[in-house]
């Protein structure tokens, strides 16, 4: 099962059901909005969520694209990406948890085929607070799933104040052997799709009141439920890589966690430049800069003479194509390369200066500072040229 066959099921077993399909939106959100990028698939719904009537209804499903830093350091692992894409269904005041989870359930099992054996459930089982979370607890028990209790892992917040509510994440077994243990102690568990209730509002005290109209959020990792249904121990071995991880090895030789690092910066950053964001030292664009940064500090590492100058247009547009992004690949190109051109010299000029005498010993906050004030260059990166890691 491709992706594109895994989204078109999704998005149409919602809509047998009385959803309304709603494009996803850009990964920049809409101006005033603090947030640099889209994180999740309910971030363009916030407004609704908390009460505006949305103009297609009150049941809602759509495919996301989001960028998280968050996780930057873990990308080059089995699930961990920086642009991914979300599987999200709403129910904005309509049906609650129980039926959400029963429908989650019914399209695993019998629209993915997956065994129901390999399934787990965790469901928020109280604290001070508020109670627990009784009526997921007795759908999966209906169901015949077995369910772990949690607090905070069950409990879903988008800060310190407003909407707020308990969650039940499905999780699946991706070990050699049958299941063992539970999601909070065997890591082979690898969580599918997250149903967040979302039934209160948090006020500054910490005190619960419950919402007029209780809302149903849900996402599901398109990338992981692709590795899953196409039998893939990782996420960079399914369709929506295999260019990537079949044309880079021949241009750079890399381990495994370095190539899927640079595959992975690669294929965000022509995502986000084709969004029109382009290098800076802040906001959005000093994101996209340290992706492209951290892609050419990998490929310099063993080989200097590396440029991106060889990466085929062929991947950029794979990438283009995918997230439904119109523009050109050479204008992609050209960023990044442009970008390459500014890093080089960056580096070159760093390492002049701190070739000086009065930079062999321990640098002080002073240094850092005169560094970044005089000549432009940036902690991260002085403390990088010092260990041979610049990135």
């Amino acid at each position: 099962m491709n992706t594109e066959h895994i989204v078109r099921t999704f998005v149409e077993y919602f809509q047998e059901r009385g959803h309304r399909h709603l494009a996803g939106s850009s990964l920049l959100p809409l101006p005033g909005d603090p947030v640099l990028f889209t994180t999740s698939g309910m971030h363009p719904l916030t407004p609704y969520l908390e009460g505006r009537p949305h103009p297609l209804g009150r049941r809602l499903v759509n495919v996301q694209r989001c960028l998280r830093t968050t996780d930057l350091d873990e990308v080059g692992d089995d699930t961990h990406l920086t642009v991914f894409e979300m599987l999200g269904t709403w129910s904005l005041g309509d049906y609650e948890g129980p039926r959400s989870l029963g429908w989650g359930h019914n399209l695993l099992v019998n629209g993915f085929g997956i065994d129901p054996g390999l399934l787990h459930a965790t469901v928020f089982g109280g604290d001070e607070h508020s109670g627990p979370d009784t009526g997921s607890l007795r759908t999966w028990e209906e169901l015949g799933v077995p369910v772990e209790l949690t607090t905070d892992e069950n409990w879903w917040s988008n800060g310190p104040t407003g909407p707020c509510g308990p969650d039940s994440e499905i999780f699946m077994w991706t070990g050699d052997t049958p299941p063992r243990s539970t999601p909070t102690g065997d890591d082979r568990w690898v969580e599918v799709w997250n149903h967040v209730m979302l039934r209160y509002r948090r006020h500054d005290d910490g005190s619960l009141d419950l919402l007029p109209r209780p809302n149903v959020d849900t996402g599901l990792g398109l990338e992981r439920l692709s590795a899953i249904l196409q039998g893939r121990k990782s996420v960079f071995e399914t369709d929506l890589f295999e260019p990537w991880m079949r044309s880079v090895p021949p241009l750079w030789p890399l381990d495994q966690r370095q190539l899927r690092l640079v595959c992975d910066h690669l294929r965000s950053s022509a995502v986000v430049i084709g969004e029109g964001v382009l290098p800076s030292n802040t906001g959005r664009g000093y994101v996209l800069r340290r992706l492209v940064r951290r892609v050419l500090t990998t490929l310099w590492r063993d080989d200097p003479s590396r440029t991106l100058a060889d990466l085929p247009e062929e991947l950029i547009q794979h990438t283009l194509d995918h997230f439904g992004l119109p523009g050109r690949t050479g204008r992609i190109r050209d960023v990044l390369l442009d970008e390459e051109r500014r890093f080089t010299q960056l580096l070159q000029r760093g390492r002049r200066v701190l070739s000086q005498p009065r930079f062999s010993a321990p640098l002080t906050e002073e240094d850092y500072t005169y560094l970044h004030d005089t000549h432009g260059l940036p902690r991260e990166l002085v403390r990088g040229l010092r260990t041979g890691t610049p990135g």
